[in-house]
């Protein structure tokens, strides 16, 4: 399943946009080459592996038949001695006497190592005592580990002989005896433990005496070892036979390791150099390749200066390498398989792994000669995984930042908003966004690679349309606090609907601030187009990013728009929620509500005028000026509403118009000069309402009269010209209209019922009517 699921992983990749289909056939065709020189190539591995088998088959056998002649042989040469025993008269008793004599000259060469044991054992340490004041040279080393492998064999030999005696009474005491032995020698191995863990500054020292002297010791105890586990194997094969053999029962009994603690002393010497490559390239991971140089340098020392002061069956250079190579590889998947490695980090590790093959290649050493390979062979993994981190740092970093302003929204905090030089209400995030997103691109762009650049830009182009929708629906779900009716358990104090007010300018101000482009500076989402286009292919940016730019682009100028729509419902929803309910009543004719209404909008824009993006004052006022319509056209559905024919309804109409015209014109042909101070500061604030156009829109109110003054058989034909021209009226408001009338009977609704099944009408642009209901 694991296999199934990187293949399918692997496919999304190659196949990520459409016209990547037509690559299918040109893929086919790759990966059926690809996958016979792979069959090519296991068919000669597999041919090798099977001749090695053989040959290692063959060699066994050999060894078994070698070992079976040695068996009859010992075997032979036992018999011979068994029948010499007979052929020679008082052979018992010579046999005897030669036990004892061997035994005798034994015991007095046992008794004389014992008497000088103590005296050699000084003297071992009065020159480890002079090695210590020389460790680089240790002119002593070589006579050292002659007389300690003396004294050991005599230890050896001592315990031996007395385990196989039957009173063992004496073996603490001879124990005790040998304890000193045991300091020396562990004080010998610090001694070449040290000069182990220095090998490669000894060469490059030019001290060679010292390296030599090293390998010969090294050697000689390899030897031993090889001669200790071959006894071992024969008393283990063979303990009867081999007991009769002198040479069997002597020597040493023990196996010591140097050889192996000599290995692990190239490990010890370069592990620490390991962990501060660490330390410096968690600080700087773009300097891996000098951070590394000591590696290549301690493999070239060996190569060029140590080889030949080893023995060359040891091939030291090869030890070297694998022992390195394997710690190289053990260092770099730690990094790797780290959750929490950075993007830079593991760019560094991927582009190092090219770099670390070509210069183990100026070494002499072929890629497929180092086993394992030092990434595992898991680079397409390791890209995916370094996009992944990028993507996943750049949705944490966005999580975050909404969380914030979530948190600051919610809360209404008063000091949770920016002011730019401009004096306008801004986000604090919305500057560390970008930038946090330009730090991402330039991750992404450092690792040379299209698909990798791509898919960050593919994340970032769903974050940010994730953010869209989010503010979006925040405002909605906030401003439905607002505009829940008195007595609905819902609604805020005044304090807190300002704040919320200024947070939807601030929103607002922030999408134009993305897509603003100026003579003084750029839109934030220009610039982030500038900063991906080097980095992406030509066909992902006409078939990709493009339109994502565009939709980003009109996703912020319908988000500004929202937030300026929001706050002008929500003025309706709280300031004029009982001006409106008296539209069309009885009061309508004594009050002056529509003169109350402009008022309240003149305050608004002189509040705002300072704070909002002058593009978005001019989206205000139009939206002041629809909403104000949609409210007073949907007003007819007051409770109370009633138009009688003996009241001035007209001349009401007519002074309403006239009031809001008078109050839009105003805007539209003049600016408003405001005071200085706030963050704003004093000046000029220049407004281009299109008067024109509000008055256009207005007219609807001329076409509601008419259905209203009209005589009932002339309803009919006011209602067809009011849907032509309004194509999104609904039958719903023309009822409501109608009803509203003091004349009203079925009939004439019933008329008007008809006419609207009759006229078609083509679909447009939306009208006012689509928002009167």
């Amino acid at each position: 399943m694991a296999d199934i699921e990187g293949t399918i992983v692997e496919l999304a990749d190659l196949l990520r946009h459409p016209e990547d289909l037509d690559k299918i056939s040109f893929l086919k065709s790759e990966f059926t080459r690809k996958k016979a020189a792979i069959d090519g190539q296991l068919k000669i591995g597999l041919k090798d592996q099977l001749e090695v088998t053989q040959n290692g088959m063959s060699s066994i056998n050999d060894g078994q038949r070698t070992v079976n002649q040695i068996k009859e042989e010992m075997m032979r040469i036992d018999k011979l001695c068994a029948e010499a025993q007979n052929m020679i008269r008082d052979f018992p008793d010579i046999n005897l006497v030669s036990q004892v004599h061997r035994n005798f000259s034994q015991v007095e060469t046992m008794k004389a190592n014992i008497e000088s044991f103590d005296g050699r054992l000084k003297d071992l340490e009065q020159m480890l005592r002079e090695d210590d004041l020389d460790l680089e040279n240790q002119p002593n080393l070589l006579n050292i580990h002659y007389g300690l492998t003396q004294l050991r064999d005599i230890r050896d030999d001592a315990m031996d002989q007395i385990k196989r005696t039957s009173d063992t009474s004496l073996e603490s005491h001879l124990q005790d005896y040998f304890t000193r032995l045991g300091d020396v020698i562990d004080w010998f191995d610090d001694h070449v433990g040290t000069a182990c863990m220095n090998l490669i500054p000894l060469v490059q020292a030019d001290n060679k005496g010292m390296v030599v002297r090293l390998a010969l010791i090294i050697e000689e105890e390899e030897k031993s070892d090889n001669k200790v586990k071959a006894l071992q194997d024969a008393q283990r094969e063979y303990k009867d036979l081999a007991s009769r053999f002198k040479s069997m029962t002597t020597g040493p009994k023990q196996l010591r390791g140097y050889k192996e603690k000599f290995l692990e002393a190239i490990k010890y010497y370069a592990q620490p150099q390991f962990d501060k490559a660490e330390e410096q390239f968690l600080e700087e991971p773009d300097k891996l390749a000098n951070i590394m140089k000591w590696y290549f340098n301690d493999l070239y020392v060996v190569k060029v200066g140590m080889a030949s002061l080893m023995p060359k069956k040891w091939r030291i250079f090869k030890t070297y390498t694998d022992i390195y190579h394997n710690l190289m590889h053990d260092w770099l998947t730690k990094h790797i398989d780290n959750p929490e490695l950075s993007p830079p980090h593991m760019l560094s590790i991927i582009d190092w792994s090219e770099k670390y093959y070509t210069k183990m290649t100026k070494l002499g050493w072929d890629q497929s000669t180092l086993q394992p390979h030092v990434l595992d062979s898991r680079e397409a993994e390791l890209i995916r995984e370094y996009r992944q981190l990028i993507v996943k740092s750049v949705d944490e970093w966005m999580d975050r930042m909404f969380a914030a302003d979530k948190k600051s929204f919610i809360d209404r905090k008063p000091d949770s908003l920016d002011t730019n030089e401009h004096g306008y209400f801004r986000t604090k995030t919305l500057g560390d966004m970008w930038r946090m997103l330009k730090e991402q691109t330039a991750v992404a762009g450092s690792s040379n690679r299209t698909d990798v650049a791509e898919g960050v830009f593919d994340a970032m182009f769903r974050a940010l349309k994730s953010r869209q929708n989010l503010w979006q629906n925040m405002i909605d779900s906030e401003s439905q606090m607002y505009k829940a009716p008195p007595g609905a358990g819902a609604g805020a104090d005044g304090e807190s609907m300002q704040v919320f007010q200024d947070w939807l300018v601030a929103i607002a101000n922030d999408q134009i601030a993305c897509i603003d482009d100026n003579e003084d500076q750029l839109g934030y989402l220009t610039r982030f187009h500038r900063d991906l286009e080097p980095l992406i292919t030509p066909a992902y940016m006409s078939a990709h990013a493009l339109p994502q730019l565009d939709a980003l682009r009109d996703g912020f100028v319908d988000l500004g728009t929202h937030c300026i729509t929001a706050f002008a419902s929500l003025i309706f929803a709280v300031d004029f929620r009982a001006t409106v309910a008296d539209f069309f009543t009885p009061k309508w004719y004594a009050e002056y509500g529509m003169k109350r209404i402009v008022t309240t909008f003149d305050d608004y824009i002189a509040d705002y005028a300072k704070v909002l993006h002058r593009s978005l004052l001019d989206v205000l006022v139009e939206e002041l000026a629809d909403e104000l319509l949609a409210h007073y056209l949907s007003a007819v559905r007051n409770k109370g509403a009633r138009f009688r024919r003996t009241e001035p309804f007209t001349d009401k109409f007519k002074d309403d118009v006239l009031t809001a015209f008078e109050f839009f014109a105003g805007l539209g042909n003049n600016n408003r000069e405001e005071e200085g101070g706030g963050g704003g500061g004093g000046g000029v604030v220049m407004m281009t309402v299109d008067f024109a156009a509000i008055k256009r829109k207005w007219r609807v109110v001329d076409k509601m009269v008419r259905l209203l003054e009209a005589d009932k058989p002339g309803v009919v034909a006011v209602y067809e010209e009011f849907k032509r021209e309004c194509w999104d009226l609904q039958i719903g408001w023309v009822e409501s209209v109608l009803r509203a009338r003091d004349d009203f009977d079925r009939a004439m609704l019933a008329a008007v019922k008809a006419k609207a099944g009759e006229v078609y009408v083509e679909r447009g642009p939306e009208t006012i009517m689509s928002k009167v209901k």
